[in-house]
């Protein structure tokens, strides 16, 4: 089996059958270029959206006798470790180990903290069997990892066994069950149109992006079909994570109006030549979306919870 690199048309046929195989693929094909995808950084830009995010899902339940930073954290499906390091870079948590299905993942997380300037342990482990002791962290933090795990209330209870007790977690960015039908609407539609018109005759030479680089994210789009495998609704996750053994169960969402405006912006950008976009759109891509998320915060006072994008859940390990 291919572990790091593309995965070839006989490993992406085989995934189909094999939920493990595609998430080991899936992770370690996007590994070294996921962060570009996505737009991460290390800097004030995501560390700024990384520190909100978490308390924004924190303050659902958070405790008065509760203080940070929190001390020894575990990043569960750590991916670049986006999380966990801007949340090290933002002052919310000291000592950070990552976690993640995919070799290739962990060993990006790794690189980027050595870029960073401080080094974190690092293991590839299932989430629904995490190789740590119990009672082992103070706090385990998640982003857009739980939607790929084929036992959510499982790997929340080994979430829950890994704590300490009175220790806390916090998962952000898995998607609603609404938000991702609107959000793969918008997304199939950008992709179309940005495709059909980057052919064109007055705007092939600058926009069209290559067939084969169109290809490989056909291949990609494929298996990341397989491995996004939940949608949330807000109270039923909160449900599986009380089921679990946590306390102190908590959600929050965010994005909505944004949502509209940043799947179609990055699509966009997915679709049209590497090259064709500068500093300029990305600086409005980026403020819009800030502007949007803070429409989006006012509406959370008034909107119900599922109709947002994004859904974090947080909770406790009880006393004993």
């Amino acid at each position: 089996m291919t572990t790091t690199g593309a995965a070839s048309a006989e490993e992406v046929e085989q995934a189909w059958a094999d939920n493990k195989l595609a998430q080991v693929l899936y992770h370690d094909w996007e590994a070294q270029t996921y962060d570009e995808k996505w737009a991460i950084s290390f800097d004030d830009r995501c560390t700024s959206v990384v520190r909100d995010r978490f308390l924004h899902v924190l303050e659902s339940t958070r405790r008065p006798c509760e203080s940070l930073p929190y001390g020894r954290t575990l990043e569960l499906g750590a991916g670049t470790g986006f999380f966990s390091l801007n949340l090290k870079l933002a002052g919310l948590v000291d000592e950070v180990h990552v976690s993640d299905l995919s070799p290739g993942m962990v060993e990006a997380a790794q690189q980027n903290a050595q870029r960073l300037g401080f080094e974190i342990d690092g293991r590839v482990a299932d989430a629904e069997a995490l190789p740590y002791e119990d009672d082992s962290f103070d706090l385990v933090v998640g982003h857009a990892v739980i939607h790929h795990i084929p036992d959510v209330e499982g790997a929340l209870r080994e979430v829950v066994r890994v704590l300490k007790p009175g220790g806390r977690f916090v998962i952000a960015g898995e998607p609603t069950r609404i938000g991702h039908w609107y959000a793969r609407q918008i997304s199939r539609a950008t992709w179309e149109t940005a495709i059909r018109v980057s052919k064109l005759p007055p705007f092939r030479t600058k926009w069209a992006r290559a067939q084969a680089e169109l290809d490989e994210s056909s291949r990609a789009a494929a298996l990341e079909a397989v491995v996004d495998l939940h949608t949330f609704d807000p109270g039923e996750l909160a449900a599986i994570a009380r089921h679990a053994g946590a306390a102190d169960v908590g959600t929050a969402t965010e994005e909505l109006l944004s949502a509209f405006a940043g799947w179609p912006i990055r699509t966009f950008e997915y679709a049209v030549a590497e090259d064709a976009l500068g500093f300029g759109w990305a600086t409005f891509a980026h403020s819009s979306w800030k502007r949007l998320m803070k429409v989006d915060a006012l509406l959370g006072r008034v909107v119900p919870q599922r109709f947002f994008y994004n859904v974090g859940v947080t909770g406790t390990k009880p006393l004993r």
